[in-house]
């Protein structure tokens, strides 16, 4: 067999300097790789990104060939606020992906948010990244790795009911119940592994931007109420299982939380159970989720309950010493 040729050489620029129809190819693929590796319609982040770039305010950069700077190949998006900064994607073209063109990108754009006033934190999650946990990243003295996976179940499972003990009701869960959750995300995750990845989880402020975040806005999957559920035992908030729909017949949990006073009473799986059975009732025939590798406890109960891995990848944390 010939070996493959070198990538052609290619440089950075930034993103508001392109024209957005010529990131059509990347993009396109970007959506046919989520749609195949992931059961996931990437169309409505892909619409996002192009509405931000016509009026010049996604903050980021691309990388296009030395030859035909007309020609991109990839591209990377970042956010900063209140001292964070967050790289919300990143995708290189099949044919000029390799490790030394990621971390082009990747090296850019950290450069851009250090030298954001304030900012001390940096986190990523790139499902799409190549060999996420076996690779060197841009300033590796500041930096973290998490190691995750992508699971999907089908739903077509008919999982047991559990009666939780104590005993407690699973009621729809409605954006009236945003401040308790808020609460119980930041009691749950405290000193939680998650807690590192995402700064978010350790402060009911913080949760609620969170849950804001995931509610409003594609990048988990639109919100699907009829999936979301919490669980309340004397007029508490105790649980919850948010739910979302990635593609029209593929649902995601976007978020399983339980108090710590309730962890281990099945309280969870029947969280999770009963999100399942809304979404296949919705029609949806797989179901999807993500887990930090770290938390076998969580990653049990879903093995447990037939969800199995569909793509491996890592959070990424960068922080400076305050």
């Amino acid at each position: 067999m010939a070996a493959l040729a070198d990538p052609a050489p290619v440089r950075v620029l930034e993103l508001r300097s392109v024209d957005v129809e010529s990131l059509s190819t990347v993009l396109g693929e970007q959506i046919s790789a989520w749609k195949a590796e992931l059961d996931w319609d990437f169309r409505p982040s892909a619409d996002l990104v192009r509405r931000f770039m016509q009026v010049h305010v996604l903050t980021g950069y691309a990388l296009v060939l030395q030859a035909d700077p007309t020609q991109v190949t990839g591209y990377a998006y970042y956010v900063c606020e209140e001292g964070k900064g967050l790289v919300g994607d990143l995708y290189i073209l099949k044919q000029y992906r390799n490790g030394e063109q990621e971390n082009a990108l990747l090296q850019a754009t950290l450069d851009a948010m250090w030298r954001t006033p304030g900012v001390r934190r940096i986190e990523s999650q790139l499902l799409m990244l190549s060999d996420p946990p076996n690779r060197r990243l841009p300033y590796p003295h500041l930096f973290r790795s998490f190691p995750r996976l992508f699971l999907e179940a089908p739903s077509s499972a008919r999982l047991p009911a559990r009666k939780p003990s104590p005993p407690m009701s699973i009621v729809p869960w409605t954006e009236a119940w945003q401040e308790a959750t808020g609460r119980l995300i930041a009691g749950a995750y405290r000193n939680h592994i998650d807690s590192q990845i995402n700064d978010q989880y350790r402060s009911a402020v913080g949760a609620r931007r969170f849950l804001t975040n995931i509610v409003q806005y594609p990048g988990c999957g639109s919100f699907f109420a009829p999936a979301s559920f919490a669980a309340v035992a004397a007029g508490a908030l105790c649980g919850v299982s948010l739910a979302s729909l990635v593609s029209p017949d593929v649902g995601h949990i976007t978020q399983v939380c339980v108090a710590p006073t309730y962890q281990g009473t099945g309280l969870g799986y029947e969280l999770v159970r009963t999100s399942m059975e809304a979404l296949a009732v919705r029609g949806c025939r797989a179901v999807s989720l993500t887990v930090t590798a770290a938390n076998e406890s969580a990653l049990r109960l879903y093995r447990n309950m037939g969800f199995a891995t569909r793509r491996a990848f890592s959070a990424f944390v960068w922080e400076r010493s305050p």
